[in-house]
């Protein structure tokens, strides 16, 4: 059996994060791998999360099963952050909702779902997006297609582009995955007034939104980053939403995610919650509990809430810092459209308009990691080693 197998590629964020790992100069800098890090480079535990896990060790009495769609609370507290407690579809019982195992679960079950309401739908991804959203969706079963995002040139979105492609050539019924906010991996988002075009473009072209929420909280707060997911959701007859709490709540390795459609009608809501129920119990059978349980403590509680939010108003505005401070130091003659940029775009990431001789310039002149599409998490840097950063750019520019 298992000398038909062939080796596979190294996956290239692992592969940075080793050559990152062996690099033994004072001066380096790891961008590369995708998690948020303090100043002095530690990915801590969240102060909410430790006063819950010490909260629920105390109080919890059994380690028995979840049920398919996972942790209650979790899901009603999830989706009331997300979209606000009045949010009309919330109350209309319009929304089916699971616990996934991560924000990779939620795009799975999600893409489940649509691949078993049938039809020959097709699956628009930005170009470019995150690295596991056509491999992951994809081998489900429809067939993926690309729509222009990112312009290399002007570091923003081809807003006119995009339209015109899916205007052009996708069909009524196709699905269209939007990143929510804090685009991975360009930082590059849709404005408020973007999403006002596109609501009705998607509705009036009969195209299902499934908005990718991973980074919720890291851009501008809470209200401002599912702004676009809140308004294709009154606007759009159906919409699928896949939310991640690694990045807010710093619970990575929990696995903790949420996915949700928003319907027709609460019949169509119980119809496809089942489906969730469903598609989980063949996939995974149970969703893990514990960082579920996590996060419903820490929303259901006003304390712990505000723990939380404090500290998640700290993170954004360290990267807003951290942010201005590198586009400060590049803002020299020739350079001032990536300085731009980089102050402008949102959450973790962006994309610089970097050659793979470049970055491989980077790594072997100024020990600076970060992926060869020229992706840079802002918040693998601190405010001591931007000056090094900027001038090692500069250098290879």
């Amino acid at each position: 059996m298992f000398e038909s197998l062939q080796a596979r590629p190294t996956d290239a964020i692992m592969a940075l994060m080793q050559l990152a790992k062996a690099d033994n100069s004072p001066n380096k800098i790891d961008l590369g791998v995708g998690v948020y890090k303090t100043d002095d480079g530690a990915t801590p535990i969240m102060k909410a999360v430790n006063l819950a896990s010490a909260r629920n060790l105390e109080t919890e009495d059994t380690k028995s099963y979840v049920s398919t769609i996972g942790n209650a609370d979790f899901r009603k507290h999830m989706l009331e952050l997300i979209f606000g407690a009045d949010y009309a579809p919330l109350q209309e019982g319009r929304i089916a909702s699971a616990q996934a195992t991560g924000g990779s679960g939620a795009l799975r079950l999600g893409a489940e779902l649509i691949w078993s309401a049938g039809g020959d739908a097709a699956v628009w991804v930005p170009t470019p997006t995150w690295a596991n959203h056509s491999p992951l969706i994809g081998s489900v079963g429809p067939e993926i297609k690309q729509y222009p995002y990112y312009n290399k040139t002007t570091l923003g979105v081809d807003f006119d582009d995009m339209l015109t492609c899916l205007k052009d050539n996708a069909n009524p019924g196709d699905v269209v995955v939007l990143h929510g906010c804090c685009h991975n991996p360009t930082g590059a988002d849709l404005s408020k007034e973007e999403w006002d075009i596109l609501a009705p473009f998607l509705r009036d072209n009969d195209l299902i939104p499934f908005v990718d929420l991973a980074y919720f909280g890291l851009g501008h707060g809470i209200e401002d980053d599912t702004y676009g997911l809140r308004l294709v959701g009154t606007t759009c007859p159906e919409t699928i939403m896949a939310a991640s709490c690694s990045k807010n709540f710093a619970l990575y390795k929990e696995r903790v995610g949420l996915v949700a459609a928003i319907t027709n009608s609460s019949e169509q809501a119980g119809l496809v919650q089942g489906q969730f129920g469903a598609l989980q119990r063949r996939l995974t059978s149970m969703p893990p509990d514990h960082g579920a349980a996590l996060v419903a403590t820490i929303l259901g509680d006003d304390e712990l809430r505000k723990v939380w939010s404090d500290e998640l108003d700290e993170m954004r505005g360290r990267m807003r810092a951290l942010r201005q401070q590198l586009s400060d130091a590049l803002r020299v003659q020739g350079a001032e459209l990536i300085a731009d940029a980089v102050v402008n775009q949102n959450g973790m990431f962006s994309m610089l308009p970097l050659s793979v001789e470049q970055i491989t310039a980077l790594r072997e002149r100024h020990s600076i990691y970060m992926m060869n599409s020229g992706r840079l998490n802002i918040a693998g840097a601190n405010s001591g080693n931007i000056p090094h950063l900027a001038n090692a750019i500069l250098d290879v520019l």
